[in-house]
């Protein structure tokens, strides 16, 4: 598999240094010409949280914009977010409104604003969305930028820094690792760097958690629900479907839920799905995620889709409200 150098010191992976050594220079050298002022960090007139990574693939970072979504709109405040909006089509800086197409937008950006209801741009850089943001709501108390822990130009108040089982794999950087930067253990100390494990186990010492599970329902492209329950009891075979960085762990969730799972089909991030054909002939009916159901009901209006339930504990909002709170306007 592709992946097993990014996990373990492989054979492979050491044949990979020299090219991650100079990575890592590349990386270094960046980050020092930011320090030092040769390369400018922008400042926006709201406070700004960073939510990403530090490894290749996802680690659960939309889950985590749409949970500090939810919990900055319950103390009424106007949130937006921004996005590059990875794998859509267009180029420009624009509002995601929630019937845009995830080919226009991106899947992630289209999923976070169909569930908050919370403004969200995308733009080639994520400077130039929150300028527009910002100019289209003059009220926004805070802005989110869905990844870009590596965008150094955008200044941010609050890093969070998301992951999951995979951890730091075997602590080397692309190629040979699985990490886009080094990763030193005592950014935990800032106070205003913050660490959210979203796997079913910590992969590091330090950071919060969070719960993740399936809702008990499925939802149809006209809105309305099936119960799993149900589902379990359906004598129409189901074939699960996955266009994201993790299939597997979606397939596990439905069976852990008791859903009679006939077939399932692991398919690569951000699929669009405009030349996907498999399994349309046959008898099955599709199940897959929120973030692929846009694209899927193209092509297959019946598939269901299955949302996600993601709580982070009480103790890393607790933080979180912290760090931001000479930043924040009170109310």
């Amino acid at each position: 598999m592709v992946i097993k150098p990014l996990l373990q010191k492989t054979p492979l992976a050491y044949t990979l240094l020299p090219i991650a050594w100079l990575y890592e220079g590349l990386v270094g050298l960046r980050r020092w010409l930011y320090r030092r002022g040769f390369l400018t960090v922008h400042r926006v007139p709201v406070p700004v949280v960073v939510v990403g990574n530090v490894v290749a693939g996802g680690a659960g970072k939309t889950p985590t914009v749409m949970a500090l979504v939810r919990h900055f709109q319950a103390q009424n405040k106007k949130v937006g977010i921004v996005s590059r909006g990875y794998g859509r089509k267009t180029k420009d800086c624009r509002e995601v409104q929630p019937d845009a197409s995830p080919t226009d937008v991106g899947d992630e950006p289209l999923l976070i604003r169909q569930s908050t209801h919370a403004p969200v741009f995308v733009a080639p850089t994520r400077l130039a969305a929150c300028a527009t943001l910002i100019l289209a709501y003059p009220d926004t108390d805070l802005i989110i930028c869905d990844d870009g822990l590596q965008h150094y130009s955008l200044h941010r108040d609050v890093e969070i820094c998301v992951f999951d089982n995979r951890g730091i794999g075997n602590g080397w950087l692309l190629p040979a690792g699985m990490l886009r930067e080094p990763w030193h253990s005592n950014r935990a100390l800032n106070p205003r760097f913050l660490i959210l494990h979203t796997g079913n186990q910590p992969a590091l010492e330090q950071g919060f958690t969070a719960q993740r599970r399936l809702a008990d329902y499925a939802i149809a492209q006209d809105g309305s629900r099936v119960l799993l329950t149900d589902l379990a009891q359906s004598q129409q075979p189901l074939a699960a479907l996955a266009g994201i960085a993790q299939p597997e762990a979606f397939f596990a969730m439905l069976r852990e839920r008791g859903v009679p799972i006939v077939e399932t089909i692991a398919l690569p991030d951000h699929y669009d799905f405009d030349s996907y054909t498999c399994k349309l002939d046959k008898h099955y009916r599709l199940i897959c995620t929120e973030k692929d159901a846009p694209k899927l009901w193209r092509i297959a209006p019946d598939a269901l889709a299955v949302p996600l339930e993601f709580t982070p504990e009480s103790a890393f909002f607790a933080a979180l409200d912290s760090a931001l709170h000479s930043f924040l306007k009170p109310y």
